[in-house]
């Protein structure tokens, strides 16, 4: 047995045996062979061995040599304790009918992690006081989400929005449009009972301005000039003039906070409380993940920052190509046509492969260095937390214990949670208060 460096991962050993170690193996599989081999003017099995031999003689003889260098190569691998990056590259050196059989092997092994100096790194958690002000607007942003409109003018339940019943900012409008370049109509320009809501940017910002202050059965001609680079190429950069007439103005009616509302929420005991303390109780959640998810990050970088390594390229190459394939079934959710077949750049996903493998190899290492493997307890503790945000608790603690794969993952969960708190321990973590609208925006 010989090893050789090749480089800094790469590695090639030399195994070698003789044919005799694998006559018994050859033997036994020709055997195998012969008792399904099938032909004319034989029964099953009972084709003669030397015909056996002629037909797949050169076949079991490659087949048993590779297994058993193979074998070889694992065997001697763990004898000198060397960490192997993935499987090994066997060609063979040697003849298939030499008494001494030789293959080359060529791999790569782990590279030595070495652990950084921690104790000049900065973390910051931050944390976020969920009041009621925090509440209120929380609440705001659920009624957005159910908004309804009402015809400017007329009265109803809710009103009939005031006196002036022109366009204003947030009204939905329904109006025909056409569109003229040069005096020519052109494609995709012309539009009847077309509906935008004012300062939702769905349209154009002089198309809103066009509108704003003209009421029902109003027209107005108005030039627009499509930006450079403006999705349609075929007026991209062009100034083109628009004739608008408002067929309605509807304005926006959002919904109290008061018990149907709440109960809209699924909130169906207990009223305005009640929906208040669910989302000051969602709203805390929130907080705990987002200010962890940003924590966890701070060290993940540190990490790959301070423990530089060599990356093996079959590992990378190996995260590449899962994530193209996780690429794809998402195309494949979505719907997107010729999914399964549309060509996706593997080096696309390189920088984002190569920071995952080396986060997995250090976080390998420093958990096994430092015994910061979830625990049982750990990991019971943590599905309760998951299971605590729904209706029946103690159902989905059952779902999560029914699938090891669904356990595993708490588990690796868990697992970061303990690094995170290792190795922000050993730097200075400090506490830097945010609104909840601020957090909502970190990524």
């Amino acid at each position: 047995m010989q090893i050789e460096n090749l480089g800094s991962l790469d590695r090639k050993m030399t195994v070698q045996f003789a044919r005799a170690d694998i006559h018994q193996a050859r033997e036994a599989r020709l055997n195998k062979i012969s008792k399904g081999m099938k032909m004319p003017g034989f029964r099953p099995g009972k084709v003669p061995k030397s015909m056996v031999e002629k037909q797949y003689g050169l076949q079991v003889d490659f087949e048993v040599q590779y297994d058993k260098a193979t074998e070889l190569f694992y065997q001697l691998s763990r004898q000198e304790g060397l960490k192997l990056a993935g499987q090994p590259r066997l060609e063979p050196k040697s003849d298939l009918s030499a008494d001494e059989i030789i293959f080359d092997a060529f791999f790569e092994v782990l590279p030595d992690i070495k652990m950084g100096d921690f104790s000049n790194s900065e973390f910051t958690r931050f944390t976020t006081e969920v009041n009621d002000p925090e509440i209120d607007r929380a609440l705001d942003v659920l009624r957005k989400q159910r908004v309804h409109y009402h015809p400017r003018g007329q009265a109803g339940d809710h009103g009939d929005g005031g006196a002036n019943t022109a366009v204003q900012d947030g009204d939905e409008v329904t109006l025909d449009f056409i569109g003229k370049i040069d005096g020519v109509e052109f494609a995709g320009g012309k539009a009847d009972d077309f509906k935008f809501v004012v300062g939702a940017k769905q349209m154009l910002p002089e198309f809103e301005a066009a509108a704003m202050g003209l009421k029902a059965g109003e027209s107005k001609t108005f030039p627009l000039k499509f930006p450079d680079d403006y999705h349609g190429k075929d007026v991209a950069g062009k100034t083109a003039d628009f004739t608008i007439t408002i067929k309605q103005v509807a304005w926006p009616h959002m919904p109290p906070v008061d018990d149907a509302f709440a109960e809209s929420l699924g909130v169906k005991e207990g009223g305005v409380t009640k929906m208040r303390e669910e989302v000051r109780e969602n709203m805390v959640r929130e907080v705990k993940r987002r200010s962890e998810s940003l924590l966890k990050n701070q060290v993940m970088d540190e990490l790959v920052k301070l423990c530089p390594l060599d990356v093996p390229k079959g590992l990378l190459e190996g995260e590449q190509e899962r994530m193209v394939q996780s690429a794809r079934e998402e195309l494949i959710q979505r719907g997107i046509p010729n999914a399964k077949d549309a060509p996706i750049p593997v080096e696309m996903f390189k920088e984002q492969a190569d920071k995952r493998v080396r986060l997995g190899l250090i976080l390998g290492d420093l958990v096994k260095q430092q015994n910061l493997a979830a625990t049982p307890e750990q990991i019971k503790k943590a599905i309760e937390e998951l299971a605590a945000t729904y209706e029946d608790p103690k159902e989905v603690v059952i779902w999560y214990y029914s699938d090891p794969k669904r356990i595993k993952d708490v588990e690796a969960l868990v697992l970061e949670e303990n690094v995170v708190r290792y190795i922000s321990g050993l730097g200075k973590l400090s506490d830097k208060a945010v609104s909840f609208e601020e957090l909502s925006k970190m990524s």
